[in-house]
């Protein structure tokens, strides 16, 4: 078979070859479904007194398997197990640490279609959207691998006071890591920091979210596969309140990884150190802005901002959420979006043609119903802002890809991240009120900008405060981040360490440094 390569820029590919192999994974995946899964601790299935079913988003009917509601003892076991592996594991030569990752990746990639399956009937993901987060993973962990190659494992001579001492930096891993993952991307922000903490030499207790456990349980045996001793990865389902809180507090955890609200992970962020400082990368969405100038190809700029307000339901952090237009633009650009939202396919994402999926939950489902009525009362809804309950959607969570706008300048929807098929238009007199609005924000993950004007492109990068930020581009206004490529990561409050994920300085965050001075 031809290997294909989908990443979020590319959202679109025509071969009849990728499409035929995704629908025989399809297949083999429902085969599968309704099953018992166990948790795994040091390699070992265990399972719990209670269990909670993995329901579908596309048809609550859909029954995708049952996972054990773990217990903080099952956290305790856990974190005991990385605890206990990792002396070992971390002492095992950087290169066969490597080696074995670089073995996971590759499972990932022959897997691909089957995970990607899976995902979409999990997420509500559609067919391309889930391929890309599946090699999105796979590139992860091989760029972090790469970067452990790149520079020699972190082991660096230093400069000498005197001829007869020897002195390096090394960096070395912490011990055990917390990787707490969202929803929306459950194998790439699980497989990503996990992969690497577990390059860098630590090991690793993995939760995923309770929305998305079989993916997480694939993740898991991907790992084990690949050959990573029992002990080094450990896979653990249930609730926030317990078994959460348990990986968070417990003192034998040395770094947590967390992706998910502001809120959460600010919490934990605050009190995840007690005794000493203890790592904690926390990547806690954003509100993102897209300016578009008088000087954009609006065209453009329009296919941007509806493949990133709208791509896996605006369940992204990176999400397009509010666009600035300058005035003379205001009703062209508003017509353009118009056009290519209705044209939208809305229904079970795992088919060929379908571009938007349910909402996650009914959670999530009654949240855009109380923010389109507030839309409607507050602004105007240009489109959407409906439930949509005709025929087989009637079993899901689906909704309909929804544009607001006349809302007032101090309005809500430009500042709380809503998650959900909603974006919001304003009308600017100038670019500098634009730039003023976008970075009136909590947050500052990602942002976009369009104009054909060169001094206007410089102007934004100088003054946009955003982690991940785009110019013209036409596959996705904010969202599209690729390992290698385009490093993903928040300023203020959309994430804790100013380091982004598959950038240059990700791994190093997995690792504390020490100083060896050698007298000879």
């Amino acid at each position: 078979m031809t290997t294909f390569k989908i990443t979020y820029a590319t959202m679109s590919a025509q071969s009849d070859e990728l499409h035929q192999a995704f629908d025989v994974a399809l297949g083999r995946v429902r085969e599968e479904l309704g099953e018992h899964h166990p948790i795994y601790i040091n390699h070992e299935p265990r399972w719990s007194a209670e269990t909670f079913p993995d329901i579908s988003p596309i048809n609550t009917n859909w029954v995708l398997g049952h996972f054990q509601k773990g217990s903080r003892q099952d956290a305790k076991d856990a974190i005991a197990a990385a605890k206990a592996a990792f002396h070992g594991w971390s002492h095992t030569p950087w290169q066969e640490r490597v080696s074995l990752l670089r073995r996971a990746a590759d499972l990932i990639s022959e897997r691909r279609y089957d995970i990607a399956a899976l995902m979409s009937l999990e997420v509500g993901k559609n067919r391309l959207e889930s391929l890309g987060d599946v090699e999105e993973t796979a590139d992860l962990i091989r760029y972090y691998c790469q970067m452990m190659e790149d520079n020699h494992g972190f082991d660096r001579p230093m400069g000498q006071l005197s001829p007869n001492e020897k002195t390096r930096s090394v960096l070395r891993p912490y011990g055990v890591w917390v990787v707490i993952s969202p929803f929306n991307f459950p194998f790439a922000l699980a497989g990503g920091p996990a992969g690497g903490a577990l390059v860098a030499g630590n090991t690793v207790v993995f939760k995923p979210a309770s929305d998305t456990p079989y993916t997480g349980l694939k993740l898991y045996e991907i790992f084990r596969d690949a050959g990573l001793p029992a002990g080094v990865f450990n896979f653990i389902t249930g609730p926030g309140g317990t078994v959460g809180d348990e990986l968070v507090s417990n003192p034998d955890v040395s770094g947590v990884t967390f992706t998910g609200s502001y809120q959460v992970g600010f919490d934990i962020f605050r009190h995840f150190s007690v005794k000493h400082p203890r790592p904690c990368i926390a990547e806690m969405g954003g509100k993102n802005p897209v300016i578009v100038s008088r000087h954009a190809d609006l065209e453009e700029a329009a296919e941007g901002v509806m493949r990133s307000a709208f791509g896996l339901q605006g369940q992204k952090c990176s999400a397009a959420s509010r666009v600035y237009i300058e005035r003379p633009v205001k009703e062209k650009f508003t017509g353009l979006l118009l056009e290519k939202t209705r044209k939208i396919v809305i229904g079970d994402p795992s088919q060929r043609d379908v571009y938007l999926g349910p909402v996650i939950n009914r959670n999530a489902y009654n949240n855009f119903q109380e923010y389109t009525e507030i839309a409607r009362r507050d602004g105007e809804v240009l489109h959407g802002g409906t439930t949509l309950t005709e025929g087989d959607l009637a079993q899901g969570y689906f909704v309909a890809p929804t544009i607001v706008d006349r809302l007032p300048k101090d309005h809500a929807f430009f500042y709380d991240e809503l998650f959900l098929p909603i974006v919001s238009l304003a009308t600017v007199d100038s670019l500098d009120e634009a730039m003023q609005r976008a970075n009136d924000s909590l947050y500052g993950l990602t942002a976009g900008f369009y104009s054909e004007d060169k001094d206007e492109i410089n102007w934004f990068l100088d003054n946009i405060e955003a982690g991940v930020v785009y110019v013209n581009r036409r596959a996705g206004a904010t969202t599209g981040a690729w390992p290698g490529v385009q490093p993903f990561g928040g300023w203020k409050g959309s994430g804790s360490t100013g380091k982004s994920g598959g950038g240059l300085y990700y791994v190093q965050q997995y690792m504390h440094e020490q100083s060896q001075t050698i007298v000879e």
